[in-house]
């Protein structure tokens, strides 16, 4: 139903390593909850003894990862009980109440998100972050034997922060007027003392520096300083990687604020960031981390049963109860021991490639810079601007050609990684947790494929033989038995859209068999997921429009004829229908095979005994259903299949 349009990638609500929450059901009987711990775990938090007050924190932090009994905390004023305890004089009772805290903000879902700002959450939590600022300055007197550590707590506080301003813009402004950068940056600047706190600071301040105009104009040369350093370190290991990849996602956001005389040498070091993340191959280098351990990875004695039985738990319960609750299906990274390099060092490069699809996502989409603002940078002698903005001197990644081949090998060697990682490795909690990491970067490759195809002509991407060669690695995946994920279905199909539209466009074969069709056909009528649906019945017409122009391809229009119009009659959705009857236009729309076609199907008395149905479908379910722009596409339908038949009419008299 016309172009598509390039996806920018909205992050998931909260962190990377979580599963979207569902928006927990307010309800006022509270004789529902009558077994809920909630009464008796708050009461404790009022405990003269820290250890009761910890184990109360640490009891709630568990709890909550039940959603069903997040009313019954909110209920109970949990946000304002366990909120204090944040400046309490027990670490341990701070890192605990953040944590309680972190996953109650993750698992309740946006919802609670804003209540828990509305509760004033933020006021302890600032208190506690500008303490963090002053780590070097920090009194430690009063610490002295404790068994956790001020920045232990700080990272506690940071995941809580970034949780809530992932999910509501009153916290980011909060965090705007509190001045908190700083103390992300701060935390930033920990990274050769502490990378786990360092990388929880760069999450939260690439999320809080996105389309946020207000921190924008705030930031000053020390910031960029900071990044800058974060970008020119040379540590090699893969938490390094990640670190620079999100310090390079914030200088994207925050270029606005750059000088003209510091754009051009910005932004070069920000796309050698993203081509060197990228670049790693992750084939190699995750069997390496493995092997390197001369062990399968596996976690020994009591420490494997008691992941196993997480697990099970986690299946039996639709939950995960460790510290932190999961927000993206199979997404296990918390359940994983943090003791263990190989593990940190894999899960840190599978997230730094994903961060910087996303990035690249972004860029492809951004409508920033104008020409205005890079008018300088076009005209120096040593960078040249892309058409997104990208500075691409020193960075052969961000030619065209050279990314989308790079993307190409990702998609392939992720899949030859998982294959020689399972053969190597035989604890199921790894197996899982690499598949969902490998499945994530493969779905953020394609999108940014499909971005980036859509807005660069033939030769920079490769010629006839270079997109040929793409589609048929992206045919092979939709046609693989194995892909039954809705999600990597709708970025392979959305890809591959695009990419036959510029064949198509350009007269290259695309080489469609009438089998590998008849697959589409199966998926435009099984998938549950509408895009999904609606790509492949753009894929069918963009295909038979390509085959009508050539001799003999009757019988194969005859295929894609009859589907299509089976699933104009027969789908619930009306926009699935519309782009089935927008796909049969162009098929049909020329040419002697199409004719011949056309009327082996009896294509004119088919859409006439469809039109009253949809138009009056159409009128029915509408304005309720479908947003203004929907109706507007598929009212333009309306009126081409009006046009259309009066087309066919115009035939069968000749």
């Amino acid at each position: 139903m016309g172009k598509t349009k390039n996806n920018k990638f909205k992050r998931p609500s909260f962190s990377p390593d979580g599963l979207p929450a569902t928006p927990v059901k307010q309800t006022g009987d509270e004789s529902e909850d009558e077994d809920s711990p909630a009464e008796e775990l708050l009461d404790k938090l009022q405990s003269p003894s820290a250890d009761v007050r910890e184990y109360a924190c640490a009891s709630i932090s568990r709890v909550v990862q039940q959603s069903q009994t997040i009313p019954g905390f909110l209920q109970r004023d949990a946000v304002r009980k366990i909120g204090p305890l944040l400046l309490d004089r027990s670490l341990a009772v701070r890192e605990t109440a953040a944590g309680a805290l972190r996953n109650l903000s993750a698992c309740g879902g946006p919802e609670v998100c804003e209540d828990m700002v509305r509760q004033d959450v933020l006021t302890p939590l600032s208190a506690l972050l500008r303490e963090v600022r002053m780590l070097d300055q920090f009194n430690l007197k009063c610490f002295i034997g404790q068994k956790r550590t001020v920045e232990d707590v700080a990272n506690e506080a940071v995941n809580l922060l970034w949780n809530l301003c992932e999910s509501s813009s009153t916290a980011v402004s909060v965090f705007n007027k509190a001045g908190l950068l700083d103390v992300l940056l701060h935390c930033l600047q920990r990274h050769p003392q502490n990378m786990e706190l360092a990388i929880s600071a760069a999450h939260c301040m690439h999320t809080v520096t996105e389309e946020n105009e207000e921190l924008v104009h705030s930031v000053n040369a020390a910031v960029f300083g900071v990044l800058e350093n974060i970008l020119s370190t040379t540590h090699t290991s893969m938490e390094y990687t990640l670190l620079r990849t999100l310090a390079a996602g914030s200088l994207w956001n925050l270029k606005s604020g750059l000088s003209s005389a510091q754009q051009s040498q910005t932004l070069t070091a920000l796309a050698t960031t993203l081509s060197h993340s990228l670049s790693l191959d992750a084939g190699e280098l995750i069997p390496e981390l493995w092997q390197s351990d001369h062990t399968d990875a596996r976690p020994a004695g009591h420490e494997a049963e008691e992941m196993e039985e997480d697990v099970r738990d986690e299946k039996m319960n639709g939950r995960k109860p460790n510290e932190r609750m999961s927000k993206t299906k199979n997404d296990i990274s918390d359940l994983l021991p943090r003791d263990r390099l190989e593990l940190r060092e894999a899960k840190a490069l599978l997230s730094a490639q994903q961060t910087s699809l996303e990035i690249i996502v972004n860029m492809c989409c951004s409508d920033e810079p104008s020409d205005d603002e890079w008018e300088e940078m076009s005209s120096s002698d040593e960078s040249e601007v892309c058409a997104d903005g990208m500075s691409d001197t020193n960075s052969s990644l961000f030619s065209p050609l050279c990314l989308s081949a790079e993307l190409h090998k990702i998609l392939k060697k992720t899949f030859m990684m998982f294959v020689v990682f399972i053969q190597i490795c035989e604890n199921p909690i790894l197996i899982l947790f690499v598949s969902f990491r490998m499945h994530r970067v493969q779905c953020r490759a394609l999108t940014c494929l499909h971005n980036i195809l859509s807005s660069m002509d033939t030769e920079s991407l490769g010629g006839a033989s270079g997109l040929q060669a793409v589609a048929q690695h992206l045919s092979s995946l939709v046609f693989s038995s194995a892909l039954k994920d809705e999600e990597f279905l709708e970025a392979v199909t959305s890809a591959l859209r695009s990419l036959l539209q510029i064949m198509a466009t350009k007269n290259i074969p695309q080489g469609m068999t009438p089998h590998q069709l008849m697959i589409f056909c199966e998926a435009a009528t099984s998938c549950e997921l509408v895009s999904v649906r609606v790509n492949a019945l753009a894929i069918l017409g963009i295909t038979g429009s390509s085959l009508s122009k050539e001799k003999n391809t009757a019988d194969t229009l005859q295929l894609i004829g009859n589907a299509l119009l089976n699933i104009a009659m027969k789908d619930s959705n009306l926009v699935v229908c519309g782009e089935a009857l927008d796909a049969l236009f162009d098929v049909f729309a020329d040419g002697d095979e199409a004719e011949k076609a056309g009327k082996n199907i009896n294509l004119l008395s088919s859409l006439k005994a469809l039109q009253p149905g949809f138009r009056a479908k159409l009128r029915k379910e509408g304005r309720g259903k479908y947003s203004p722009c929907q109706l507007c596409v598929l009212d333009n339908i309306r009126i081409n299949l009006k046009r259309f038949l009066s087309y066919l009419e115009n035939l069968q008299r000749k």
